[in-house]
């Protein structure tokens, strides 16, 4: 094929792989019961004046299904931490006990494995949106060449080929996710 068209499915295949890890990392913050130190991945902690992720304050440890323990670097950061996770609005109470923060992870109730769900689903929307405006962009891009209506049908085909594809993919991660927050 032509050089140009090959580039521009490159790049659109790129921007597509970039939805599927964007959708993978929201996916994670959704817990699904068990704990784990993915769920406090968007906690900010202040830090010597600045706005710091909590991993690079403290250690964060599960040492069973339904805790999560925090282990700060400096016994002096417990206050910001617990209320890095307050401002964090994940539902969380933590409690310290002078040297460290622990989370109990409580168990979901039935509406809220269904609102997470919901979440889920509205992340895997918004994934399967910039896919398609992902191949918005490439079938513009194919129209703005000059090569002959053949090689456009071609690649506006490979281009719909590649969007079925990455769908697919977000509606089985979505699946798999979906599946996780439902089992008790």
């Amino acid at each position: 094929m032509n050089e140009e068209v090959d580039f521009i499915l490159d790049s659109t295949e790129e921007n597509m792989q970039q939805a599927i890890k964007h959708l993978e990392k929201q996916l994670l913050n959704i817990r699904a019961g068990k704990a784990s130190p993915a769920m406090l991945g968007s906690v900010m902690v202040e830090y010597y004046g600045s706005m710091t992720p909590l991993n690079q304050v403290a250690n964060i440890s599960t040492p069973d299904a339904r805790t999560i323990t925090i282990q700060p670097f400096e016994r002096n950061t417990i206050p910001n931490i617990e209320k890095g996770i307050m401002v964090a609005n994940l539902g969380f109470n933590p409690m310290n006990n002078g040297e460290s923060v622990i989370i109990s992870v409580p168990p979901l109730t039935e509406e809220r494995r269904r609102e997470l769900a919901k979440q889920a689903k509205a992340e895997a929307e918004d994934a399967k949106i910039g896919i398609r405006n992902d191949r918005k962009v490439a079938n513009n891009d194919i129209k703005k060449l000059d090569i002959s209506e053949d090689l456009m049908k071609i690649a506006e085909d490979n281009v719909q080929q590649l969007t079925d594809t990455y769908i697919k993919k977000v509606d089985s991660i979505f699946d798999n996710k979906e599946k996780e927050i439902m089992t008790v």
